[in-house]
């Protein structure tokens, strides 16, 4: 009978490896047995229809970094020009900095996957025992 690595293979984490809350909840994960696999979106890229997955199930104001450096380089027009998902999807997919990171994917056999975005280690807790 398999026990909770059987989990492991279930999660995958997107993000850049240098950011600090990527690092932080990748260390995360390992320290409760998780080994997730993990998606670098500036080296290996990410598709337009992954991009609208996340803002179908998290919405994109969760996922617009508004706060970060990437952000606030904008010029003023593109910044206004952020009104709705297809205006977000296309600048992120233009700027992959600007989405907030860690966007981790929660897989259980059988059912649809969970997202969250950020590190939010106490809710990651209750979707790891529940895996």
């Amino acid at each position: 009978m398999s026990t909770a690595p059987s989990s492991t293979a279930a999660v995958h984490v997107y993000g850049i490896p240098n950011c600090d809350t990527v690092k932080k909840s990748r260390q995360w994960l390992v320290e409760q047995g998780v080994e997730p696999v993990f998606h670098d979106f500036k080296k290996q890229g990410l598709d337009a229809a992954t991009l609208r997955q996340w803002v179908g199930a998290l919405g994109w104001e969760a996922l617009l970094n508004r706060r970060g450096t990437t952000w606030r380089k904008l010029d003023a027009a593109t910044q206004a020009s952020v009104v709705d998902a297809a205006s977000a999807e296309a600048v992120m997919l233009e700027h992959l900095s600007l989405i907030k990171r860690p966007v981790v994917r929660w897989a259980r056999a059988g059912q649809a996957p969970q997202w969250t975005v950020g590190y939010v280690p106490e809710v990651w807790q209750r979707l790891h025992e529940v895996a």
